[in-house]
């Protein structure tokens, strides 16, 4: 209701759709931290200064799940709360809560709101958007819900009815939106859980089909046969179960005889952490092995996985699985000498293809150019360190091996602004940026001539 007023009254400044999601995260990040810093938030009674709200809220937010303080120990009832409130707003858009509390009072949705939550949800047109938010948001509380009584079964006895029941829905609520935020305590995650069949079950699950998108959820709950799905969702089914397989297979080899992570386990034990530790880097950010004792051999796995990280319209983030896909494809057609992109008897337009190859470019520069600045201010930590931590910033994962409490004050306004873009999504910033409504057609062609390239 509020955001939809607003966004009402900035009309006159003649904002895209692009914009106002840029503008809309931004404000609701800049509220959180407000509301992070005041001294009721913190156990302590004292705030936690700004800077470090504003680092926490990015983080719930942009659904990564970075800290600089332990989340179950350090914040009150009243923190945690409006972190997991971040975290939903964060997860779904803002654009689809607003729409909630408009379908809520019986507000109608302009035209003007139905294109921003078709930039939102990553739609190619404006028809049948209202309907589509309503799938969206009966389909996530009821995963969400689903998931918040099946970890009941396990966090009501261990903490108690009350303590277990605040974990179970904190913990649906975190693990579908890709956030990685939890409340275990010390910096823990769930390596408690390692070798439990229901919490990893449960929450690989919530991790991944938060991670398909919402319209590959409901396009499955309607269609039932795969052959009637639309391409991008038969895409992004077959390129997350390849991801998934290669990846499981990848840390068990790796990390099979390691005596930090795998190695002590038992033999179910090695296969539900190397099965979590496949799905998480997928933008989750829950951690069952310590991240800091992985060799280095699959953190930089790790960092290949987080920088694919999950579906375009879904809670993850990364250059997502269609965009890797799409160029991977594109770089098979042209090694078989092939003009057109094609699979699943469907070509590929080229605009897609220029679009998927800007996102991971300017992806890469940015993940470069932010390692390049935490190298300098951090001058402590080792390299792979710093990349990794960029990397998931950006794809907005929120593992770390452990220095996230330790970076200077630049550092943190740098990860913050990096967790940012990694959610609003680089293209989109830079269409908002350039404001490309208002750019006019050259109305000259120069000649084309080639170059020499590889």
């Amino acid at each position: 209701m509020i955001i939809i007023d607003v966004n009402k009254r900035i009309d006159k400044f003649n904002l895209d759709p692009a914009q106002i999601i840029v503008l809309g995260f931004a404000s609701v990040i800049l509220i959180g931290a407000i509301l992070l810093s005041l001294p009721i938030a913190s156990k302590n009674g004292q705030s936690i200064g700004f800077i470090n709200a504003f680092f926490t809220a990015t983080s719930a937010v942009c659904v990564t799940g970075l800290v600089v303080v332990d989340t179950g120990t350090y914040w009150t009832v009243f923190g945690k709360t409006v972190i997991i409130l971040l975290i939903q707003i964060g997860g779904l858009g803002f654009m689809t809560m607003a729409t909630f509390f408009a379908l809520l009072f019986g507000k109608r949705i302009t035209l003007r709101e139905r294109l921003i939550m078709q930039e939102a949800l990553n739609q190619f047109n404006i028809s049948g958007i209202v309907r589509l938010t309503k799938y969206v948001l009966i389909a996530t509380f009821a995963i969400e819900g689903i998931g918040a009584i099946l970890l009941a079964f396990k966090f009501v006895p261990k903490y108690g009815l009350v303590t277990g029941i605040g974990f179970s829905i904190f913990h649906a609520v975190s693990a579908f939106c890709n956030a990685g935020f939890d409340l275990i305590g010390n910096f823990r995650s769930l390596t408690l859980f390692v070798d439990d069949t229901l919490i990893n079950v449960v929450i690989c699950g919530l991790i991944i089909m938060g991670g398909l998108g919402f319209t590959v959820i409901v396009e499955v709950m309607n269609k039932r046969k795969f052959s009637r799905y639309t391409l991008h969702t038969k895409l992004v089914l077959c390129i997350t179960a390849v991801l998934l397989v290669v990846g499981f297979f990848v840390v068990l080899v790796l990390e099979y005889n390691n005596p930090d992570t795998l190695g002590n386990l038992t033999f179910k034990g090695k296969i539900l952490g190397a099965m979590f530790h496949s799905v998480t880097p997928r933008t989750a950010g829950f951690n069952s092995l310590p991240t800091d004792k992985l060799s280095m051999a699959t953190i930089f796995f790790t960092i290949i996985l987080m920088f694919i990280g999950g579906s375009s319209g879904s809670t993850a983030g990364g250059v997502k699985i269609t965009t890797a896909g799409v160029m991977v494809l594109h770089i098979s057609s042209i090694i078989r000498g092939k003009e057109d992109t094609e699979v699943f008897g469907r070509r590929i337009p080229r605009d897609i293809i220029s679009r998927s190859l800007a996102v991971i470019g300017i992806a890469m520069c940015l993940i470069i150019l932010v390692t390049m600045i935490l190298s300098i201010t951090e001058p402590d930590q080792d390299f792979l360190s710093i990349f990794f931590e960029a990397t998931s910033a950006f794809a907005t994962v929120g593992l770390s091996v452990g220095i996230t409490p330790t970076l200077s004050i630049v550092g943190k306004i740098i990860i913050s602004l990096t967790m940012f873009a990694g959610r609003v999504g680089p293209f989109t910033i830079a269409l908002a940026l350039a404001k490309q409504q208002q750019k006019k057609k050259g109305l000259v062609k120069y000649p084309q001539e080639r170059v020499i390239v590889g």
